[in-house]
């Protein structure tokens, strides 16, 4: 029987920090990436994958500023910005995937499903937005456009002066159309889902489905879609090889092997940013926590490697 894998891909995957972002770039990124999940597909791997967003939906976010300044165009609301992104990346990657897949000689399909992800409309996380999105602000422009939009703002960083919109990233809660996910890539489809974290849903008093204006971290998304399609292994594809404690400094190592234990005493210890490496450790974590096999942190071009990256399990 085949081993069911989810691959979360990183940012880096589609837009590298110091590109453009043009089209071409995306695009070669995205077959550069994708091209290193053959190795899993050849070993027999079933394979659901999904991505990071935050340089596109920022974009797209950019855009959306420009046409309202400009030419009077209505702004889209957040949820609907993450729905394009993943409707575009989603697209780049399948038709990549696709190409390599006919020149592998590998007969597969491919479907991207662009995917809503159930949170609680009273995580704590509303309370204290801290995801920054969107352009730069003066703090004379930011009282205007709270006043006019309802929107929290926050200094963008303390070595410049501008601000920028703060959005709240929630707890994933479910996954909608998981059972379908499930039986296409049951069926060997490779599924492209939940990609930026997904759309963040809530049903409210009547069931009906609402939009929040917020922003769900990628690889939590990741693990809970994982766990809910019984995954046995959980693959978070970074711009490092491995995790390393001591990370940037002389006496930097790497943690090859990391059981619960390790890693809540190298947490502890204060080994990890919150914004780069926490959050991936806490979603591989809580994969294998929720009954994954392993959890995997890596690079993509070390997936040839049957011995790669930083391995995550209970003991």
């Amino acid at each position: 029987m085949n081993k069911l894998a989810v691959i979360a891909l990183g940012g880096n995957a589609i837009t590298r920090g110091e590109e453009k972002g043009t089209i071409e770039e995306q695009y070669k990124n995205s077959r550069d990436t994708i091209y290193n999940l053959i190795y899993l597909i050849r070993d027999g791997y079933n394979l659901v994958i999904s991505h990071g967003n935050g340089p596109q939906v920022g974009n797209i976010l950019l855009r959306n500023d420009a046409g309202e300044e400009i030419y009077d165009i209505p702004q889209m609301p957040l949820d609907v910005c993450v729905a394009d992104s993943q409707g575009g990346i989603g697209y780049m990657l399948e038709k990549m995937l696709r190409n390599i897949l006919k020149e592998e000689g590998i007969d597969k399909e491919v479907v991207t499903l662009v995917t809503q992800v159930i949170v609680d409309k009273n995580d704590p996380a509303f309370q204290n937005p801290t995801k920054r999105v969107g352009k730069l602000y003066d703090k004379s422009k930011t009282d205007e456009m709270a006043a006019k939009k309802g929107w929290v703002f926050k200094p963008n960083s303390a070595k410049d002066d501008k601000w920028r919109r703060v959005v709240p990233s929630p707890e994933p809660k479910d996954i909608m159309n998981v059972k379908i996910i499930k039986e296409l890539v049951d069926r060997g489809t490779i599924v492209i889902a939940s990609g930026g974290g997904g759309i963040p849903v809530y049903y409210d008093e009547q069931g009906m489905i609402q939009s929040l204006e917020a922003v769900i971290d990628k690889d939590a998304a990741s693990s809970l879609l994982a766990n809910k399609i019984k995954a046995d292994e959980f693959y978070i594809l970074t711009d490092v090889p491995y995790v390393f404690s001591n990370f940037g400094k002389p006496n930097q190592q790497i943690e090859e092997f990391l059981t619960k234990e390790r890693i809540v005493q190298l947490m502890a210890n204060g080994e990890f940013g919150e914004g780069s490496m926490l959050p991936k450790i806490k979603s591989a974590l809580k994969f294998v926590e929720n009954g994954g096999e392993k959890s995997v942190i890596t690079e993509a071009s070390k997936l040839e490697d049957r011995k790669f990256g930083s391995r995550i399990t209970l003991n």
